[in-house]
């Protein structure tokens, strides 16, 4: 311990100094340099017992941090995993966690392939942003459709995914199946365009046994706007056991099927639209093997 002599040998009357600048909210560079005190074992047994003021305390801005450091410690995980965990240096996990016992060694080939599945990780993640940004943009650039648009993409999904006549089974009924809420949207956007009243549309759900049916009539009366009731009784697919189905899950809510009632005349005008976007596709510019 510092003997006290010299400057400091009146302690006692330094001491009430400095306990009254540190009650006043002065830091202890500032009461050093008030009282001129340049030793710190001095400045520590002037201060003795007496709080810091509240703007000098540090922040704890790292304190969850240095949970979470502990908590991954406690899972077992190294430094470097860690680090690469939280972004943090490996000299701030180390005084947080010191007193945590040490994880036991893994084989060096699991160590291989904890990392290899980080670095993986971390590639599906800057994939997932790629994906995602082409998506964002590509969605800019098609901005509000044209009516003359919204013909011509409805004609298009019908003819992909409706009903279609035969010459030898004449069908000139306008039936359309899908399982996509984003195809039926726009399918609907498109019978309005050509003046289909609401009245004439059926609806009906086409589902695996095995799915919430309930579920699924509910879900897809939501989406156009009807009540459940009004739908046609729902068609049961019997499942395979020996099919392994990959429509499962909460999201699977089967197909909507949608008909159009006294639809002959409409299902002849987009036979023929059709038809003449096929001829028109074979112009100028069309791709040689088109014409």
């Amino acid at each position: 311990m510092t003997e006290i002599t010299g400057k400091y040998a009146d302690f006692e009357g330094l001491r009430e100094r400095a306990i009254a600048l540190r009650r006043q909210g002065l830091s202890r560079r500032q009461i050093r340099d008030r009282l001129y005190v340049d030793n710190n074992d001095i400045l520590n047994r002037l201060l003795q017992g007496e709080p810091p003021p509240e703007w000098t305390k540090r922040p704890n801005a790292k304190d969850d941090l240095r949970e979470r450091a502990r908590e991954l410690r406690l899972q077992g995980m190294t430094y470097d995993q860690i680090q690469v965990e939280l972004g943090c240096s490996k000299s701030s996990i180390s005084l947080w966690v010191r007193d945590l016992p040490k994880p036991e060694r893994r084989d060096p080939s699991e160590q291989a392939r904890l990392a290899a599945r980080k670095r993986w990780e971390h590639e599906l993640a800057v994939r997932d942003d790629a994906r995602k940004h082409t998506k964002a943009a590509a969605a800019r650039e098609i901005d509000a459709m044209s009516e003359r648009e919204l013909l011509v993409a409805g004609t298009a999904l019908y003819w992909a995914e409706g009903t279609k006549d035969k010459s030898y089974a004449r069908r000139e009924n306008v039936i359309f199946v899908n399982s996509d809420p984003g195809v039926i949207q726009i399918y609907l956007a498109w019978l309005n365009l050509l003046g289909v009243e609401p009245e004439r549309l059926k609806y009906r759900v086409m589902i695996h046994m095995t799915a919430d049916v309930k579920g699924a009539e509910h879900y897809w009366a939501d989406m156009v706007g009807v009540d459940v009731s009004t739908f046609q009784k729902t068609t049961i697919k019997k499942h395979n056991p020996k099919t392994v189905r990959k429509n499962v899950g909460d999201s699977y809510r089967g197909c909507l099927v949608i008909r159009v009632s006294q639809s002959a005349e409409l299902y002849r005008r987009i036979e023929g639209w059709w038809s003449g976007m096929v001829t028109s596709s074979r112009g100028d510019h069309a791709p040689p093997l088109l014409r």
